[in-house]
C-alpha cells in the first residue's frame, strides 16, 4: 500500500525516566516530539530516577499512578506544539520489559468509561489496581524464587530452552511468584496482570488489551517452542491459588504484531480530538521497539554503546542459552530477537579513557581514541609478541557472573599459553584493550547464531549498526569492525534518545497500513530514507584481522572460565 497522504501515526516510550512521544507521517518523517520526565515533571510522587529502591530487600519499583499523569500531560504537550490529533489514524509504542501492573476489577471496568473532563490520574489511580506500584526491571529482590524458576524444569539450561532465557531478578514470573508469598491479598484482588506495554496499549484501547508476542517472552512463563503459557512455571508462580487463576489474570497473547486491537478510547477521541477510528496497534517492550527503528535484516546487528552495551539481533534461529535472551521477533512470525546485555559498557571504557593524560582538545575522548588507534590488534607489534585478553568490569557482569575487577591475560597469536600476565601492561595499551574485550565477548556469544552472509565470507553479521554515545567514537567503530566484522560495514545509527518511541510509530504505521502478507522489513525498508538516517563508519570486515580475533576467541572463553572458577573457589 501506498503512503497514506496526510496519515499521522503516534509512537510512545514509556522507559524508567520519561515517557516519549513521536509523531511521524505515513513516509515515516517525524514532526512532533514531546516528553514527560519523571524526576522534573512528576517529583510530588518522590522517586528518584523515577522508581523507589528499598535496599534491605534490593527491591525497586514504580508508582503506576505517576505513569498515568505523564499520559496526560505528554498528550498536552503535543496538543500545545500544535499536533493536529486528528490526522492520527495509528498508535503503537514501547514499554520498559518486564515491569508488571496489577489491575482489580473495578479497573477493568472504569477503563471503558472514562470521563474526558477528568485526569486518568484522577480516574484511576485510588481505586483501579490491586496494587499501587509496578516491579521495575532493576529490582533484584527475587533470588529465592528464580531458584526455584531454574530448578522447576530442571535446570536453568532447559529453562532457558522453553522460554528463551534462563530466571531473572527483574522477569515477571519471578515477580508475580513473589507477590503471590508475600501478598496474598494483592494477588487474590488482582483481576488482571498487565506488563508495562500492554497497561499502556490497556489506557488508549479502553480494554485490558492482550500480551504483545515479543514482549512475553521477557516473563519466563511463555513456552516459545509451544506458542503457549508453560504450565509447569505458571503452577510455580500461583502457588495454591492453582494454575487456573494466574491463566485468568493473564489473559491472551496476540500472535500478531501488526494490525489493529481497536479503536482508540472514546476519552481521547472527545479529550485531544483523536478521530474515533484512530487504530491501537499492540505495543511492544523496549529492546523490540528498538529493533524496529529501522528495518533491520535477518544478520543485521545493533550494537548499543550507552551506559550498558547491549547486542540485538533478528535471526530465523533459535538457540537459547542461559547467558543471553531470545525473544518472539516483534512482527515478522518465524524470526527471532537475540538480545546480550552488558552492565559494564560506557563506565567501564571511561574508566580506561581517565586514566590516560588529559584531552588537549574538547574531545575528552581524543586521547583515547588516538592511543587505541594507534595500538595494534591485541597489542601485537609482531606475530611472535603475546597477545592481550582482559576484563574489564567496574562494576559486577551478569556476563560472565562474576564481581567486579580487572582481569589481564596474555597467549599466542594462535591462542596457545594463556596464562595471566604477571605485571599486567600499560593504561596506554588497556584503550585498545577495554572495546576488544568487550566485542570478543559479543562474538563469542553470538557465533553460533550467524551464518555466512555471502559466498565466501566467514559466519558474521551482514551489517552492524552502532547506537548509543559510544557511536560517536572513530575508534570504537574500528575495533567493532576489526573484531565482529560486518561485510557490509559499521554504520552509526541517529535517531536522538527516540529509537524505541520511533520503533514503537514505525510500529504503528506498518500495523495499519499493510498490505496482507506484507512485512515489516518489506513496508518501511521501501519508506525508509537511508541518507537522512544512518552514516558508514567504518568498512567492517577485513579478513587479515578478523581471522586474527577468531584466532584467540576459544583462549578468550577459557579466561573468563579462570576467573568465574577463581570466583567459585573464593566463594568457598
Amino acid at each position: 500500500m501506498a503512503a497514506q497522504s496526510g496519515a499521522l501515526y503516534l509512537g510512545f516510550d514509556l522507559s524508567t525516566q520519561q515517557l516519549k512521544a513521536i509523531v511521524i507521517t505515513s513516509d515515516l518523517k517525524v514532526l512532533y516530539e514531546a516528553k514527560t520526565d519523571f524526576d522534573a515533571d512528576l517529583s510530588k510522587y518522590g522517586i528518584k530516577k523515577g522508581v523507589f529502591v528499598k535496599e534491605e530487600t534490593r527491591a525497586v519499583y514504580a508508582p503506576v499512578a505517576m505513569w498515568l499523569e505523564a499520559v496526560d500531560i505528554v498528550l498536552q504537550r503535543l496538543k500545545d506544539k500544535g499536533t493536529p490529533f486528528e490526522r492520527i489514524k495509528g498508535i503503537s509504542g514501547a514499554g520498559q520489559q518486564h515491569g508488571s501492573v496489577y489491575w482489580n476489577k473495578t479497573g477493568e471496568e472504569l477503563l471503558g468509561k472514562l470521563k474526558p473532563d477528568e485526569t486518568l490520574v484522577d480516574q484511576l489511580a485510588k481505586t483501579a489496581f490491586a496494587h499501587p506500584f509496578s516491579p521495575n526491571w532493576q529490582d533484584g529482590s527475587t533470588q529465592k524464587e528464580c531458584d526455584k524458576f531454574d530448578a522447576q524444569l530442571g535446570s536453568a539450561e532447559e529453562l532457558a530452552q522453553i522460554t528463551g532465557s534462563k530466571a531473572h531478578h527483574r522477569f515477571t514470573g519471578p515477580q508475580i511468584m513473589r507477590m503471590h508469598e508475600n501478598h496474598p491479598d494483592v494477588y487474590r484482588a488482582t483481576s488482571r496482570i498487565t506488563l508495562v506495554s500492554s497497561f499502556l496499549a490497556s489506557v488508549f484501547l479502553g480494554r485490558i488489551a492482550p500480551f504483545d508476542i515479543s514482549d512475553v517472552c521477557g516473563m519466563n512463563l511463555w513456552d516459545i517452542n509451544a506458542g503457549a503459557w508453560s504450565e509447569p512455571l505458571l503452577k510455580l508462580a500461583a502457588g495454591v491459588d492453582g494454575l487456573e487463576s494466574l491463566k485468568q489474570k493473564l489473559g491472551t497473547v496476540r500472535e500478531d504484531g501488526g494490525g489493529s486491537m481497536g479503536p482508540i478510547s472514546t476519552y481521547f477521541v472527545s479529550r485531544y480530538g483523536f478521530p474515533s477510528d484512530c487504530g491501537i496497534a499492540p505495543f511492544t517492550g523496549d529492546n523490540p521497539a528498538t529493533i524496529l527503528s529501522l528495518p533491520l535484516r535477518p544478520l543485521d546487528a545493533i550494537v548499543s554503546l550507552g551506559t550498558s552495551t547491549t547486542f540485538l539481533m533478528s535471526t530465523p534461529k533459535y538457540v537459547p542459552d542461559p547467558a543471553y535472551h531470545f525473544f518472539n521477533h516483534p512482527t515478522t512470525a518465524g524470526l527471532y530477537m537475540f538480545m546480550l546485555c552488558y552492565k559494564n559498557g560506557g563506565l567501564a571504557r571511561e574508566k580506561i579513557r581517565d586514566s590516560l593524560p588529559k584531552s588537549t582538545t574538547t574531545d575528552s575522548w581524543s586521547t583515547f581514541n588516538e592511543i587505541a588507534l594507534a595500538t595494534p590488534p591485541l597489542g601485537q607489534n609482531s606475530p611472535t609478541d603475546p597477545a592481550n585478553l582482559g576484563l574489564f568490569f567496574p562494576l559486577p557482569e551478569i556476563v560472565p557472573n562474576v564481581r567486579s575487577g580487572t582481569w589481564r591475560y596474555t597467549c599466542m597469536s594462535d591462542g596457545s599459553k594463556l596464562e595471566e600476565s604477571a605485571n599486567g601492561w600499560s593504561s596506554e595499551a588497556d584503550a585498545r584493550a577495554i572495546v576488544e574485550s568487550q566485542i570478543l565477548s559479543l562474538r563469542l556469544r553470538s557465533q553460533k547464531l550467524v551464518h555466512s552472509p555471502a559466498a565466501g565470507i566467514p559466519p558474521q553479521p551482514r551489517r552492524i549498526y552502532l547506537v548509543g554515545g559510544g557511536s560517536l567514537n572513530p575508534a570504537i567503530a574500528r575495533i567493532v569492525g576489526d573484531v565482529l566484522g560486518g561485510v557490509e560495514g559499521v554504520w552509526k545509527l541517529d535517531v536522538g534518545g527516540n529509537a524505541c518511541a520511533l520503533g514503537g510509530a514505525y510500529k504503528a504505521v506498518w500495523a495499519i497500513e499493510r498490505n496482507e502478507g506484507e512485512s515489516f522489513e518489506e513496508l518501511i525498508g521501501e519508506r525508509w530514507k537511508a541518507s537522512e538516517a544512518i552514516e558508514k563508519v567504518d568498512d567492517g570486515y577485513r579478513p587479515d584481522i578478523w581471522a586474527k580475533y577468531g584466532n584467540v576467541l576459544g583462549s578468550f572463553e577459557e579466561m573468563e572460565g579462570k576467573v568465574l572458577a577463581g570466583e567459585e573457589r573464593n566463594k568457598k
